[in-house]
């Protein structure tokens, strides 16, 4: 396996934890939630764009070998 796959994985696993956060976060309702709700977001569909663009890569480079 290639690195690009180990890779591609843990975004995809750091992508879960953030969604994670996000929604206890927002169950509770506190002032984690009003401080970094956002930004947790944001950081969620950052990790998710790269996590797509590194299974795209790695699905062209397959399919080239």
């Amino acid at each position: 396996m290639s690195g690009l796959f180990f890779l591609a994985a843990f975004f995809a696993v750091l992508t879960l934890v953030i969604l994670v956060i996000g929604v206890s976060s927002m169950a509770k309702n506190g002032d984690f939630n009003r401080k970094y709700g956002n930004k947790l977001m944001q950081a969620r569909v950052a990790c998710q764009f790269i996590t797509v663009f590194l299974l795209v890569l790695l699905a062209v480079t397959a399919g080239n070998a």
